[in-house]
């Protein structure tokens, strides 16, 4: 076994078994000492072992970053990333303010048909945070459950603060940035628009569905409403960082004629 790959299934081991223990901590539960000085332990080692990697990956690719990257799987890189953007977005969202938006650009919303999922989503995770904090009659398992809970809710809230505060983004040359939140981001050219109209699709499949023939749906609220035809295929990253291409773009716009008519005019 290679040391890369041993840092990688150590990694995988420790930091799961290090948020457990985080989560029991933050609840007030104090672990057996024994299981406490075996994460501890597992994670030090594993810790040993990333700095003796990282540092002979250092000496071969001249970058600390580049040696991050081998050791570090691009899924989980994106994962983190995700969820700090969308923590972010909160901050952005409190303080009323977007991101990647300038003077001069259109910002098209696309939230309206996730909007009431989303509070009911969180409606019902806060009854369920309460149902169990009153049915649960062990202490310490509440307290874990309860930031379990709590954690998923903030979750919630910063999924969907991430999409308000990353609208789409026309520019005034006609480069449209197509996103969700954090999660996906695809810039299109003004010269690789061949098309574009108003179409309302209700395609099936998850957040980023690709066809064989390169149809990308980007799916809000299981629809679609806005159609762009290519003049050429695009690459782009899923949002586990999975490459794929598409040469017909579908994606959900609040106001998909103000989008649509405002491609055209930059196209003119």
């Amino acid at each position: 076994m290679s040391a890369v790959r041993a840092a990688r299934i150590g990694a995988a081991l420790a930091v799961p078994g290090e948020m457990v223990l985080v989560v029991y901590l933050a609840a007030g539960v104090r672990p057996p000492g024994a299981v406490t000085a075996a994460v501890e332990g597992l994670v030090l080692g594993v810790l040993l072992l990333e700095v003796r990697v990282l540092a002979g990956l250092r000496r071969s690719t001249g970058s600390w970053w580049q040696a991050l990257r081998a050791v570090v799987p691009e899924p989980v890189r994106r994962l983190l990333l995700h969820e700090l953007r969308a923590c972010a977005g909160l901050g952005r969202w409190v303080a009323r303010r977007t991101h990647g938006v300038r003077p001069g650009d259109l910002a098209a919303a696309y939230t309206g048909p996730q909007t009431a999922m989303m509070y009911g989503l969180l409606f019902v995770s806060l009854i369920e945070t309460a149902g169990l904090a009153l049915l649960i009659p062990w202490p310490a398992v509440d307290r874990v459950v309860l930031a379990l809970d709590l954690y998923g809710v903030l979750l919630v809230l910063a999924l969907h603060a991430a999409c308000v505060t990353r609208p789409h983004v026309l520019r005034p040359d006609g480069t449209l940035r197509i996103r969700y939140g954090a999660l996906f981001d695809l810039t299109v050219p003004p010269d690789a628009v061949a098309s574009a109209r108003v179409e309302r699709r209700y395609p099936q499949g998850r957040l980023v569905t690709v066809s064989e023939d390169g149809v990308l749906d980007l799916i809000v609220g299981s629809q679609t409403t806005v159609t762009l035809e290519l003049t050429r295929p695009l690459d782009f990253r899923r949002p586990l960082g999975a490459p794929a291409r598409a040469r017909t773009l579908r994606f959900h716009a609040d106001d998909p004629h103000a989008l649509v008519t405002a491609l055209r005019r930059a196209a003119r």
